[in-house]
């Protein structure tokens, strides 16, 4: 079978992506950019001037290679097959991020603030770029349906997604591992553990067959669909019981990946907790991404809390592996046929999270920053670290500083805050991860805070290897999530069927309000 088609698609979007680097260099699209920004600074220019022109070159040459070209059945004709896919949801990807949802923002803040809220209607239901583009793909696959020519390359969309997640592994460093690992490890095995328990114990009396009660409860309680695959075998699951799981899975799943930033914002959240809900609540990795990243569209903290929970909750499957054998051996008894458990661990174990674990071992040793790095950043009040004068406290905010020193009463927070008054400048990483603290403790005013945040960013300075990680990751997800939305169908999510449906509709509610209570009374705001 030849994939590669012989249509002009691909060579139309490349004109395309060239039109839109050619109308901003020349300045045409100036008055756009000008009303995006509605009065702030429009952040995407350098991307506007650089990512479209590059790529549109590789897809109008390879667009008029695929239209004009002889293609012949073979394993580069098959791989061939997905740029013009891959294209089609980066140019989709490029005009809800630059245009679309920008646009959504300037309509929203024209309707004002809501209530007493402090937010614009945008802000409260996360309809940022990436809610945006899971949306537009959504719209696409079920009303317009994927192009014939671009099929192939809509799957891709899933190794943006697990590559993002592997390069995620270069920013993480030993504090965020000390201070999340053993509280996802906590979280993650209580939920985990509970979550498949649960499932069994409503499956065996709503009388829905051991085989479907132990796969829907790996998809539920551990990490979707990876964990559905992963368990299938030792359980013997039939494959409708494997698609009725898949199905519930994507129902409830969607459903969160949009609700849970609308709860994250109304409850102001930080960060470091709605990525650990995040973590914890949401069923599929795809979708813990994408809930993460419309939280917070424009960064990537949220996303590195909620994928160490995340890893967190794959790195257990193999323990939920072995336990559902031999629940199921049990259950059976001698129906039950031997299945070879570490076997089916190897061979079905996401790949993606052992490319994780290496980025995370390297970044260790120093090689993408410093050794002693935190969230891709590096510690350093001196000079030849990268500190400049210029950024030590004025007089009149040290003076600040110190009328409202009496109001910290926490030791730590005001040992840090004194240095800080005295010096002029953060001196010490344990003074700057006590300054962060009392920056989200709100304790003080929001001058003296905007002030302690201007002392933090000037002793955290970004290495360029981690610099250019964070761009290309947020591209990744952001390319990966606008395809995962072209692969959810009303079909598959209809696949849930009635008992499992309500089993894990049931389960996903009770673990996704128990972990946000827990979260809320035990996450702290920092790391």
């Amino acid at each position: 079978m030849v994939y590669t088609k012989n249509n002009p698609a691909l060579f139309i979007i490349g004109l395309m992506m060239l039109a839109i680097w050619y109308f901003t260099e020349s300045g045409l699209l100036a008055p756009v950019i000008e009303h995006l920004a509605a009065g702030k600074s429009y952040r995407y220019t350098s991307e506007l001037m650089t990512i479209p022109f590059y790529f549109g070159l590789i897809a109008t040459l390879f667009g008029l290679w695929q239209w004009l070209g002889t293609h012949k059945e073979g394993n580069w004709d098959y791989y061939a097959s997905t740029i013009a896919g891959g294209m089609f949801i980066l140019l989709i990807t490029m005009l809800v991020r630059w245009f679309i949802a920008p646009e959504i923002a300037v309509i929203s803040i024209g309707f004002g603030e809501i209530g007493n809220t402090g937010k614009y209607i945008h802000e409260l239901l996360g309809l940022n770029y990436v809610v945006t583009g899971i949306v537009t793909g959504l719209i696409i696959v079920n009303i317009f349906q994927i192009p014939v020519w671009a099929k192939n390359g809509v799957r891709l969309s899933r190794l943006g997604l697990k590559t993002g997640v592997i390069l995620l592994g270069a920013l993480y460093s030993a504090a965020e591992l000390k201070n999340l690992g053993g509280l996802s490890i906590i979280m993650i095995g209580f939920f985990v553990l509970g979550s498949v328990w649960m499932v069994l114990w409503m499956g065996a009396r709503r009388n829905i067959s051991n085989s479907m009660g132990g796969v829907l409860s790996a998809g539920m309680g551990v990490c979707g669909v990876s964990a559905t695959v992963a368990v299938a075998p030792v359980v013997q699951a039939k494959p409708v019981e494997i698609a009725y799981t898949i199905g519930t899975i994507l129902l409830w799943g969607v459903g969160c990946m949009f609700l849970f930033p609308i709860i994250g914002n109304l409850l102001n959240m930080s960060h470091v907790q709605f990525g650990a809900w995040a973590g914890t609540g949401i069923l599929n990795s795809a979708q813990v991404a994408g809930a993460a990243l419309a939280f917070q569209p424009d960064g990537i903290e949220t996303l590195m809390v909620a994928e160490i929970f995340n890893i967190t909750r794959v790195l257990i499957l193999p323990i939920i592996v072995l336990w559902l054998a031999m629940w199921y051996v049990k259950r059976e008894g001698d129906n039950a046929v031997q299945v070879n458990v570490g076997r089916v661990v190897i061979e079905k174990f996401p790949v993606f999270v052992l490319g994780f674990i290496l980025m995370f071992v390297l970044s260790t040793t120093g090689i993408f920053a410093p050794a002693n790095h935190y969230q891709g950043k590096y510690f350093g009040n001196t000079a030849e670290q990268g500190f400049k004068q210029e950024n030590r406290l004025k007089p009149n905010q040290t003076a600040l500083l110190q009328s409202e020193a009496s109001q910290v009463q926490r030791a730590d927070y005001n040992a840090a805050l004194q240095h800080l008054i005295e010096n002029g400048k953060i001196m010490s990483i344990d003074d700057d991860t006590a300054v962060r603290g009392l920056i989200n403790a709100k304790i003080m005013t929001q001058d003296a805070n905007e002030i302690l945040k201007q002392a933090h960013a000037a002793v955290r300075h970004t290495a360029q290897k981690i610099e250019a990680f964070r761009q290309w990751i947020t591209w990744l997800f952001a390319f990966g999530l606008v395809g995962l939305g072209m692969q959810i169908t009303i079909g598959s999510m209809k696949q849930a069927g009635g008992q499992p449906a309500v089993i894990g509709g049931i389960v996903g509610f009770i673990k996704a309000a128990l972990s946000l209570v827990v979260v809320m009374m035990l996450v702290s705001e920092t790391v």
